[in-house]
């Protein structure tokens, strides 16, 4: 048996580290958000010949389109921009096929700020409806509140680290945070508090089965679920690095936040609920006395 406790003061330090580069990002960068969330027009537009950004950019100008992001290579433009209408877009194919020739639409979105607005509302709703159900199962399933704790302070924890890599990717690599994002997030947090349940489960046994401490039947837990804990979330990993470096430019990102989600849930389950869930019940026995 490997007492895994016994390294607590090295996973708070990792942990800490980690959360705190996010959160240092977060603060002094932030994120590039997707029209998902703020509004906006994305076009994507093909073209007979190569193009030039410059002329494509004072064709906007001209037209009076304020462009937020805008990428031009070979044939192909990507445009993030204000909200546009339907006229505006029309004049600025015009333009675009004065100057370039005939235009292909690939993609047209437009998402108004309203619609923007609600995006964020609904995912706050999510994520604290999907905590407080955690917490009411747990409780339930382990006749105990300490359980339902750990585990959420364990995806609590994966949130700030999916949140705090994703703004330096977002700030290295140009990332937005869309709604494929917030699906990431919603699903790494099932994951991490699937793999909690089973440790969780594993103490539970023991302690009907056995005498001993908390620490002998955490430590034990961990070693018998430990392989098999690595084991699955490798197959996870190498499936979602397929997609990283093989996927579309679409997915990509979200098959990296999956990833790091997938990774530090993997992670937070023995090295970060585990021994808060030690913690709780070792305090609650000293309180009881």
């Amino acid at each position: 048996m490997i007492n895994f406790l016994k390294y607590t003061w090295l996973y708070i330090l990792i942990s800490g580290t980690v959360i705190g580069v996010g959160l240092f990002s977060i603060f002094k960068w932030g994120y590039i958000f997707s029209i998902d969330f703020v509004g906006g027009t994305n076009i994507d537009y093909r073209f007979e010949k190569n193009i030039n950004e410059r002329e494509i950019r004072n064709i906007f100008l001209v037209n009076k389109v304020e462009v937020i992001d805008l990428v031009a290579s070979g044939k192909e433009l990507l445009v993030r921009m204000k909200t546009i209408n339907e006229t505006t877009e029309n004049r600025l194919m015009q333009g675009l096929e004065k100057e370039f020739g005939k235009v292909t639409i690939l993609k047209s979105e437009t998402v108004g700020p309203t619609l923007g607005q609600e995006t964020v509302t609904k995912t706050i709703i999510a994520s604290i409806l999907g905590i407080v159900g955690i917490l009411l199962y747990m409780s339930y399933a382990f006749k105990g509140f300490s359980s339902a704790l750990s585990a959420v302070l364990a995806a609590i924890h994966d949130i700030l680290v999916v949140f705090g890599s994703y703004s330096l990717i977002s700030h290295f690599f140009g990332a937005q945070m869309d709604v494929l994002f917030v699906t990431a997030v919603l699903t790494s947090m099932s994951f991490s508090v699937h793999d909690t349940i089973v440790v969780f489960d594993k103490i539970r046994e023991y302690k009907n089965e056995e005498g001993g401490t908390v620490e002998y039947f955490a430590n034990k837990a961990l070693t018998e679920t430990m392989v098999r804990s690595l084991n699955n979330s490798m197959t996870i990993i190498f499936m979602l690095l397929a997609l990283v470096f093989l996927g579309g430019s679409t997915i990509k990102f979200f098959a990296v936040t999956l990833l790091i989600g997938t990774i530090t849930g993997t992670y937070s389950s023995p090295f970060i609920a585990t021994p808060i869930f030690v913690w709780l019940e070792k305090r609650k026995k000293k309180i009881s006395m």
